[in-house]
């Protein structure tokens, strides 16, 4: 009987170990995960809304407000996990020159013990940078 107990104490010990790597596991690859693809979305997106008829006609870059709003979100549903909910707050979008300011909150939808709205927050500011796209648009 002794030896029964020390098994299920083993088996649920184990599943308890497994069950808190695992929560750990989800924390940090999602902020890491986030971290990477808001990084990559942004500028990504921030190429797309550039306003190739003030770069022709001014010889400067300026993007579209809409059109990177619009970019950015079709961008991120389609990369973001399905188990989370997100939260998008842009809190500034400069046209000229092409900087944006933008948060993301994440919340696991399989471990929610905090009472938080949101459990992880990345905020990214960026300016883009002109070098290689000016050599773009100068050849097209």
């Amino acid at each position: 009987m002794q030896t029964s107990f020390w098994g299920y104490f083993i088996i649920v010990t184990g599943i308890v170990g497994i069950s808190i790597l695992l929560l750990f596991q989800d924390i940090t690859n999602t902020d890491e995960q986030n971290y990477y693809l808001i990084k990559e979305i942004t500028e990504s997106s921030m190429i797309d809304s550039i306003d190739i008829a003030y770069y022709r006609k001014e010889g400067g870059l300026a993007i579209d407000k809409e059109k990177f709003v619009e970019t950015f979100i079709r961008r991120f549903s389609e990369s973001a996990s399905m188990m989370r909910s997100y939260d998008v707050k842009f809190h500034d979008i400069v046209e000229m020159p092409p900087k944006v300011s933008l948060s993301v909150g994440s919340k696991s939808q399989i471990f929610n013990f905090t009472g938080d709205d949101f459990d992880i927050y990345n905020k990214l500011d960026t300016i883009l940078e002109t070098e290689h796209i000016e050599n773009k648009f100068a050849t097209s």
